[in-house]
C-alpha cells in the first residue's frame, strides 16, 4: 500500500511556548558494554517494555533488548532477573540474532488461551521472536520468560536466508490488540515499509506471526514553495522508521520516522488507514548532501522554515500513557509530550537528569510507560527509557542501560 505525498504536510497544532522540566530516575539497571569481552558479549541496550504482574504489582518485570546480547529481564529496582541470549548464527558467515525492539501483550488470546507474551524484533535473523512471561520467575530470579517462538517461523521481509544476510530486516516493533485481535506491527531496516502481523498459534503451544498487510510511508515530500525534499542518507537507504506504539484503546499506530517526524496511522485488524504526519523534526525540509568521505550528511542550502518546533532528529521511541503520547527527541535528549487524542497537540517536554545516585538519560532510543500502581516508588505508574550514554563508560566501550522514572514525576512536570 503506497501513500500519496499530500498527506505529508498538514497543519501542526503547537502550544505557544514549550513547558520544559527535568525529572530524576528512581532506579536504573546495570550498565551494558558493547564489547566482545562483556557479559553478555556485545550487549547494546536499546528498547524496554514493562509487564505488569496481575496480582502482585511489585513483582512486575521490565524487559530490555541488548542487540547481540539478547534479552534481559529486570525487577522494579533495576536488578537483573535473567539474561536470554539471541540465537547464534545458523551458518558460518551468516548474521547472528540481534534483538532490536520489544513489546508486551498481557492476557492475549492465542488459540483460545490467554497468555502473557513478549514480542522481540530480531533484526539479525529477520524474525519476530516470542517469549511467554511467567510471573513466578520475577521473584526467584530465573525463568522470567521462556522462548515460545514457532520453530518454523519464516523471515518477515526477506524472501530467503541469503536475503536475510543483506540485513534489510525487521527493525522497530510494537504490539497491541485491535478489536479482539492481537497484532504486531514491525518496520524494515533502511526502508519505509511497515507490516501488520497477526499473532497465530503454532505447533506444540508455540506462537507465530503472519503478515496481513504492508504500508509504504513516503521517502520524499513536496515543499509548499515548490520542489521536493528527501531526508539525506547513505545511497540506497530510505528514511528509517523505528520507534512505534500501538494505541489499542483508540485503534491507532504511532510511528517515528527518524529524520521526518511522528506519524499517526489508523489501524484495523485487516490493515492500515491513511497516515497523517502529526509533527515534524526541526530539520524537516533542510537540504543536505551526503559526503561519502566523511560518511555523513552536511547542510547544503537554506532552511525553508517548514520543520517542527520541538522534535530534534532523530525522532525515536514512542509510548502512550494516560492522556499522553510521549516521543523521544533523541537529538537533544528530551522527551516530548502530545495529547493522545484529537490532533495530538503538543503540551510540553522534559529531560531526565542525574540524581538519587542515578545517571541522566541521553540520546534515548526506546521508552515504555504504564499507569498501574506499582508500589510506593511508582504510585501513578512507571516510565522506563533507554539511556544511550551510561556514565561512567567502561573503558573504550560504549555503555548503555535503562532508567526508571516515576510517572507521577512526569505528570508533575507536565502540569
Amino acid at each position: 500500500m503506497r501513500i500519496p505525498l499530500v498527506v505529508a504536510l498538514v497543519p501542526l497544532l503547537l502550544a505557544a511556548a514549550p513547558a520544559e522540566g527535568v525529572v530524576v530516575p528512581v532506579a536504573q539497571t546495570r550498565a551494558f558494554a558493547d564489547d566482545a569481552s562483556g557479559a553478555p558479549a556485545n550487549a547494546d541496550a536499546d528498547d524496554p517494555a514493562v509487564w505488569v504482574h496481575p496480582r502482585t504489582p511489585g513483582r512486575s518485570v521490565v524487559l530490555g533488548t541488548l542487540k547481540e546480547g539478547g534479552l534481559a529481564a529486570f525487577d522494579l529496582s533495576g536488578r537483573t532477573l535473567g539474561l536470554y541470549p539471541a540465537p547464534a548464527a545458523p551458518a558460518p558467515g551468516a548474521a547472528p540474532g540481534r534483538y532490536n525492539n520489544v513489546d508486551v501483550l498481557s492476557r492475549a488470546t492465542v488459540g483460545g488461551r490467554a497468555r502473557d507474551l513478549a514480542f522481540v524484533s530480531d533484526r539479525g535473523r529477520d524474525r519476530v521472536r516470542v517469549y511467554e512471561v511467567d510471573g513466578r520467575g520475577s521473584a526467584a530470579g530465573a525463568g522470567v520468560v521462556r522462548d515460545v517462538t514457532d520453530p518454523a517461523a519464516r523471515p518477515v521481509f526477506s524472501g530467503s536466508e541469503e536475503e536475510v544476510d543483506g540485513q534489510r530486516t525487521v527493525y522497530g516493533l510494537a504490539a497491541g490488540v485491535v478489536g479482539r485481535t492481537p497484532v504486531v506491527v514491525v518496520n524494515r531496516r533502511n526502508e519505509t515499509r511497515v507490516a501488520l502481523l497477526r499473532v497465530v498459534p503454532a505447533a506444540g503451544g508455540t506462537v507465530g506471526t503472519s503478515v496481513v498487510s504492508t504500508l509504504d510511508l513516503p521517502s520524499s515530500f513536496p515543499l509548499p514553495g515548490g520542489g521536493v525534499w528527501a531526508p539525506c542518507g547513505e545511497p540506497g537507504e530510505g528514511p528509517q522508521l523505528e520507534g512505534m506504539v500501538v494505541d489499542s484503546r483508540h485503534g491507532v499506530l504511532y510511528a517515528a520516522q527518524e529524520d521526518v517526524g511522528v506519524w499517526r496511522v489508523p489501524l484495523r485488524a485487516s490493515g492500515f488507514g491513511e497516515p497523517v504526519l502529526v509533527d515534524r523534526v526541526r530539520s524537516f525540509g533542510v537540504p543536505q548532501t551526503y559526503d561519502p568521505v566523511a560518511e555523513e550528511c552536511a547542510v547544503s542550502g537554506p532552511d525553508p522554515g517548514v520543520g517542527g518546533r520541538v522534535l530534534e532528529a532523530d525522532a525515536e521511541g514512542l509510548t502512550v500513557a494516560g492522556g499522553y503520547l510521549i516521543a523521544s527527541s533523541q537529538g537533544d535528549s528530551r522527551f516530548v509530550a502530545y495529547e493522545r487524542t484529537g490532533r495530538n497537540r503538543y503540551v510540553g517536554s522534559f529531560a531526565v537528569g542525574a540524581g538519587r545516585g542515578n545517571d541522566s538519560v541521553e540520546h534515548s532510543d526506546g521508552a515504555h510507560a504504564v499507569t498501574a500502581d506499582l508500589g510506593p516508588r511508582y504510585p501513578e505508574g512507571l516510565l522506563v527509557m533507554h539511556d544511550g550514554e551510561r556514565r561512567p563508560a567502561a573503558g573504550e566501550s560504549d555503555t548503555t542501560g535503562f532508567a526508571y522514572v516515576s510517572w507521577a514525576d512526569v505528570l508533575d512536570e507536565l502540569g
